[in-house]
């Protein structure tokens, strides 16, 4: 069906900026690479469009939106909001031009000699400074509508012909949120510049032309020269020059009370670990080569004899990539050296072993740390949007109902006047203790989390929005580190006939240690290398015979300890440390470092059954055999693994023989197509995968002397390529690629966190989407995914093929769009085209997937996948992370979780809550989520109906008395109505819950109601208005009818009436009751009462001077208790009435379960 869809042509909009692919909404199908028709025309993504033109989605209302007039009734319904932002960010790029990146070239130790000026290398994550603070904190609290209508009416009571009661009353709240507020904005703000001036201060070796100088990682410049030592963080984006060791084993010495400790790592001069957690959330070491020119250099000081210079790549975002050239121009001919990756340094990396001494090429904002970074934005929860709105429409109400009254009263003498003081008089109906009530609340919510016990070490940094816990549709996880352990252990290895499983390991041991003891006993006395006669029969081509297990088990490990990237590193205490040669080879000192830690995994368990990595550089490595004997191997060339290849390869001669063997392994898909014909193994793959497991495919291929230095001198001619030298290197290397022998599969499994599965389907089973966005590689990412059963078992899985221009992703698109039910797994390239040309095509479908895979992004990428999904679905999203790369999209998500793990606290701490274990997400969403939002709900509605209630009874009192704009009750007794007399047992609803959480774990499909808003909406808000409109009524007429002789008590009897009927909602709205609501209540009424006696003069009419107190033997009789009495329960029993028939005819979910 999708092969007919018309392909209509588009025009062509202008060329849009790679760093944004979020601004797109004119310029979506821009074209500047793409001579295909396909690249013209837009994708359609249902079968209606084939038979109707105007379903495509350029027709969709929100590609209709810019197109549509806009008129007055646009502005006002929130176009000027639009308008007013568009001038905002038009000043601020007028103020602020972003300075243009560009390539540059970088002088060795001359930053004079640089042209352009660039960034300083300064830390700042503050939001505000001396001067914008009050300004700024100011704005963010009076950009809602409630904060500012408060602060209107607070100010009005300085003007004396609208002054209706005493000033406290009005500011005395207002006041203390404000105060409460900076206060708090201060103290974050104090942190802020207190971490940035810390690591603004640390100082570094610089090198110049008098000698090493300390300097600020401040003050570092372009074109600096910079010794960094081990274990310290590397300060700005800088090419590694050279290490400062010369005998090719990386040292460092740290002194203790007793003893130095020493970390060997055994590399060639030239080479360093570094440690990138904080940057791509990769736990391993990996490995950084310097440039061979000033490597070789005699001394540290011949950096500045020699004139050499960088060119380097314009600052861009990819953390992966790096294209620039190193230039010698003194020599004779000039030198030149291409620089990649793996000569790079960049910021917020730590050296892990040695020390470097690198030039920095870009600072500050320009480093790929900060490039992608996002910076901390105010999150609104989406319940004080709705109260918000809310706010808005009472507002509405309040102003029409003051209209209403004037026109009433006829519109007599300064009648706008009179209409502005009927709208304070009437302002309890947005009552000002709303934000107070509900900032309590969220503080009582964050304590609770942290105080509960099932989760413990959680840490509610962002106490504005618990109740965003409970409003998710999406959560975006991280994958190394979040839903696994990042320890890999060795569980199958597969040789086509028999499988070794882990309670068969022994066997394996059994036939190394015999296969070597054999080639000990064959091998001449006179001899003194470590080789094996079975490594050398296995070598020598021959008439293919078959081999026995024992002799195809040695040679899979054999090669399984060959082919990987691992280094080994020894750690020993005292003194001295030895040098090189001597080098202490046992296995108590002994660790492992790779870049990835399925390597470390094999190497491990090679050692485990007997052959060891001993050392490992450059040019060589070492095994050791059972027996103990050496056996050394050179390397001839390394094939790194690549997201494209998905394998790696290495050629080693061995020697003592001198044969020469190619090893390589790697992903099923990849090596089943150049690996000799066999039948088992797609199918042994696909069982292993089943498992869980990663698997990966190895094989080999014997080459002669004359086979590999043909190879050798095509592969170095095609490396001196200027044009498309990936390609002709590819082409080489595949022309080595062709009928390997296929050895064995192998199958590690990734730990997963403890109980990640049944929280998994915990948070499935609430209706919560999960997308799992991680740096790693596709293969990884996809086993994850099915192992911790994010993906179930029969659910298909569509892996996204990659695409490089509009018309595959279109095609792409479309074949993925006849695809039903099934995970989706991208990378993040293609993930960047689809979004360049087909942004919102792409959501729509990639939304309606149960679970979405995204590998190798970057963590801006996470970041713009989740306001992508923010925008376009308008959900409430959560992002969930424990490392530096995760700190983006934990910021941009409307709930951010992270994780204290291996990979430190920069997540943690960026996060708006903390926890230790992923499991315990499931408690904190479905427990405290749901509690925090319901209580909110509840106690909001009831804080206005607490204010709306008394408005009706104002409405009623001025109608009565001829429209007059008199307030009813004294500035005191509205003041303890919101505090003493009521707010104790309102406040209590924090301790409501409608669900124990026992069952809320048990029945997490209780969660999909909260996600739909119904606990606070306009239906339910209604219901309030209408309830606090009628007892309103019912307790001044009440009092009006009933007490009509003694009027002058109207105010005692009024107000007694509202405080019980008050008291009685709340025990009505009450669902699980606590003792300290119990108290609560009875506190409230004894305080009531007592002010009855002691504070009689506030309740009669008029002011105190006309001298109108009440008469304390009046309320002892029997005809006020029971008159008060009547009214109050005509007031409540129908409500108690009406909510007994809904719990009997038309219960709760909830209350289902309950019962």
């Amino acid at each position: 069906m999708a092969d007919g869809i018309p392909l209509d042509p588009m025009r062509k909009s202008s060329r849009r900026s790679p760093y944004n692919y979020y601004s797109v909404r004119h310029s979506r199908f821009s074209v500047d690479d793409e001579p295909s028709s396909l690249d013209e025309m837009p994708l359609m993504m249902s079968d209606e469009a084939l038979e109707n033109d105007e379903s495509d989605y350029q027709t969709l209302p929100r590609a209709r939106v810019d197109r549509r007039q806009r008129g007055l009734g646009w502005f006002l319904l929130g176009g000027w909001r639009v308008l007013c932002g568009s001038c905002c960010d038009c000043l601020v790029r007028m103020c602020r031009r972003k300075k243009e990146l560009k390539a540059r070239t970088v002088w060795l130790g001359r930053p004079e000699k640089c042209d352009d000026k660039f960034p300083k290398n300064s830390i700042r994550n503050q939001k505000y400074n001396v001067f914008t603070f009050v300004p700024g904190v100011l704005y963010q609290q009076f950009k809602f509508f409630l904060n500012l209508y408060f602060l209107v009416v607070a100010c009005s009571q300085f003007v004396p012909s609208l002054k209706i009661g005493y000033l406290y009353t009005y500011w005395a709240p207002l006041g203390f949120v404000l105060a409460v507020t900076m206060v708090r904005e201060a103290v974050d703000e104090v942190r802020r510049h207190q971490r940035d001036k810390e690591m603004n201060s640390q100082l570094y070796s610089k090198l110049t032309l008098r000698g090493k100088i300390q300097v600020k990682s401040s003050d570092i410049q372009v074109g600096d020269l910079l010794i960094v030592e081990k274990n310290q963080r590397i300060p700005a984006d800088m090419i590694f020059l050279r290490t400062s060791e010369r005998n090719g084993t990386a040292r460092h010495h740290t002194e203790t009370e007793h003893a130095t400790m020493h970390v060997s790592v055994c590399l060639d001069p030239g080479a360093c670990f570094i440690r990138t957690d904080q940057l791509d959330g990769e736990t391993d070491w990996k490995l950084k080569v310097a440039v061979g020119c000033t490597q070789q250099l005699p001394a540290l000081g011949d950096l500045f004899s020699i004139s050499a210079f960088v060119f380097a790549q314009k600052p861009q975002l990819d953390i992966h990539s790096f294209e620039g050239n190193f230039t010698r121009d003194d020599a004779d001919p000039q030198v030149h050296e291409s620089l990649s990756i793996e000569n790079t340094l960049w910021a917020s990396t730590v050296v892990a072993s040695g020390s470097v001494i690198g030039v920095v090429i870009y600072t500050g904002k320009e480093t790929r740390s900060v490039l992608n970074t996002s910076y901390a934005k105010n999150k609104v929860g989406l319940l004080d949007l709705e109260l918000n709105r809310l706010t808005k429409a009472l507002f509405l109400a309040q102003l029409v109902l003051a209209i209403v009254m004037e026109a009433l009263h006829g519109f007599v003498g300064l009648w706008f006047r009179n209409v502005f003081r009927f709208v304070v008089l009437f302002s309890y109906i947005i009552p000002i203790s709303l934000r107070v009530n509900l900032d309590m609340g969220k503080a009582a919510y964050g304590w609770m989390i942290m105080k509960d016990e099932n989760i413990p070490g959680t840490v509610v940094r962002t106490s504005t929005i618990p109740e965003e816990l409970g409003r998710l549709v999406y959560l975006l996880t991280d994958k190394t580190g979040t839903l696994t352990q990042n320890e890999m252990i060795f569980k199958r290895l597969h040789l086509g006939t028999v499988s070794y499983g882990t309670d068969t390991m022994d066997e394996i041991q059994s036939h190394i240690i015999q296969s070597y003891a054999q080639s000990c006993q064959g091998a001449s006395s006179g001899s003194t290398g470590g080789s094996s006669t079975a490594s050398q029969k296995s070598q020598i081509p021959g008439p293919k015979v078959r081999k026995s297990v024992s002799s195809r088990i040695h040679e899979a490990v054999k090669a399984i300890a060959l082919c990987h990237n691992v280094t080994p590193v020894y750690e020993s205490c005292g003194e001295t440390e030895t040098a090189e040669a001597d080098q202490d080879f046992s296995d108590d000192n002994r660790t492992y470092q790779a870049s990835s830690p399925d390597e470390v995994a094999l190497v491990r368990w090679t050692e485990s059954v007997g052959l060891t990595l001993v050392n490992r550089d450059l040019a060589s490595l070492q095994l050791k055999t059972p027996a103990g004997q050496i056996l050394s191997f050179n390397i001839l060339q390394m094939f790194p693994f690549t997201s494209e290849s998905k394998r790696m390869g290495i050629i080693v001669r061995e020697e003592t023989t001198g044969n020469i063997t190619f090893y390589m392994k790697g992903a099923d898909v990849a090596m089943a197509t150049i690996v000799q014909y066999n039948d088992w193994l797609e199918e042994e793959c696909g069982n292993m995968a089943r498992e869980g497991l990663r698997t990966l495919v190895v094989a080999k291929k014997s080459l002669s002397e004359e086979q590999y230095q043909e190879f050798e001198s095509r592969y170095n001619q095609a490396k001196l390529s200027i044009h498309d030298r990936a390609l002709k290197v590819a082409a080489v290397v595949e022309s080595l690629e062709r009928e390997l022998e296929l050895l064995c599969l192998t199958g590690v499994e990734d730990q997963l966190q403890a109980d990640v599965r049944p929280t998994l389907e915990l948070l499935r089973n609430a209706g919560i989407k999960i997308w799992m966005l991680t740096g790693d590689k596709l293969e990884t990412a996809t086993c994850i995914a099915k192992s911790s059963h994010l993906v179930s078992r029969n659910q298909d899985i569509h892996v996204f093929r990659p695409v490089t221009n509009r018309g595959e992703a279109h095609l792409e698109l479309n074949a993925f769009r006849r695809k039903h039910d099934c995970a989706l797994v991208i990378s993040g390239d293609s993930l960047e085209v689809c979004l360049r040309y087909y942004e919102h095509e792409f959501v729509e479908l990639a939304c309606q997937c149960p679970a979405v895979v995204c590998c190798r992004c970057s963590p801006t990428q996470k970041a713009q996948i989740v306001t992508l999904l923010r925008q376009h679905t308008a959900n409430r999203t959560c992002a969930i992370g424990d490392g530096g790369n995760d700190v983006s999209m934990i910021q941009a998500a409307d709930c951010g979780i992270g994780i204290e793990g291996k990979e430190g606290k920069q997540a943690s701490l960026a996060a708006d809550f903390s926890i230790t274990q992923f499991k315990h997400i499931g408690r904190l969403l479905v427990v405290h989520g749901r509690n925090s939002y319901k209580r909110s709900a509840a106690l909001g509605q009831f804080v206005m109906h607490r204010g709306m209630i008394i408005s009706a009874m104002q409405a009623v009192f001025s109608s009565i008395f001829y429209f007059a704009s008199v307030p009813l009750y004294q500035g005191f007794l509205m003041v303890g109505y919101a505090t003493i007399y009521t707010m104790f047992p309102v406040f209590s609803l924090v301790l409501d819950q409608d669900v124990k959480p026992e069952m809320a774990l048990l029945y997490p499909e209780l969660y999909k109601d909260l996600t739909k808003g119904r606990s606070l909406s306009f239906k339910t808000f209604l219901v309030w208005v209408l309830v606090s409109v009628y007892q309103g009524g019912i307790l001044m007429y009440g009092a009006l009818l009933l007490f009509e002789l003694e009027f002058v008590h109207v105010v005692a009897i009024s107000f007694t009436a509202l405080v019980l009927t008050e008291l009685l909602m709340v025990a009505l709205t009450v669902r699980t009751w606590h003792w300290l609501m119990v108290l609560a209540e009875f506190l409230s009424l004894t305080c009531y009462l007592a002010s009855l006696a002691f504070l009689n003069e506030y309740f009669g009419i008029g002011r105190v001077s006309f001298g109108a107190f009440l008469d304390l033997a009046f309320i002892t009789t029997w005809p006020f208790v029971w008159k008060v009495s009547s009214i109050t329960l005509v007031s409540c029993l129908p409500l108690y009435i009406i909510k007994y028939l809904k719990r009997k005819f038309s219960p709760s979910s909830y209350s289902k379960l309950a019962s």
